[in-house]
């Protein structure tokens, strides 16, 4: 595995951890008309993010490199940034539309990154997480309107 696709796929590591915990925090203070479907949303979309950072943090120690593995290095490797606690449910659903079209971006980059290693595995994996993600931004969408 080349530095550069490590690089890549421990954002991905780092940004998944932070979604994590941001998704925790909408899930727990969500409020209004929308509560019941917006808590269920968030929690199935923490529960994703707890495979994704597995599997992408194993599939990065299967090549012998090192996993992002605090939060110390999680929060400087992240382009994502936490949730502020004062989101109304709007803005977090908007905010986690925003994260995830980042991460399609930042993951062609790392698929890119992939090809040119002839990693097919690694490869393969990225582009489950991008077709998953580019699911969750069409239907968050429709919710926003």
């Amino acid at each position: 595995m080349s530095q550069e696709l490590v690089k890549a796929v421990n954002q991905q590591v780092a940004n998944w951890t932070v979604l994590y915990v941001k998704l925790h925090n909408y899930h727990w203070y969500i409020k209004g008309k929308n509560f019941f479907t917006l808590h269920e949303k968030f929690e199935e979309l923490y529960n994703e993010a707890n495979v994704h950072v597995d599997e992408l943090a194993e599939r990065i120690l299967a090549l012998e490199a090192r996993p992002v593995a605090t939060m110390k290095e999680v929060l400087e490797t992240s382009s994502l940034k936490e949730a502020t606690g004062n989101e109304n449910e709007e803005q977090m659903v908007q905010s986690v539309v925003d994260d995830f079209e980042k991460m399609v971006d930042e993951l062609q980059e790392a698929i890119e990154l992939a090809e040119e290693a002839n990693d097919e595995g690694t490869g393969d994996m990225l582009i489950a997480v991008k077709q998953s993600l580019k699911k969750h931004i069409w239907m968050l969408k429709a919710y926003l309107g």
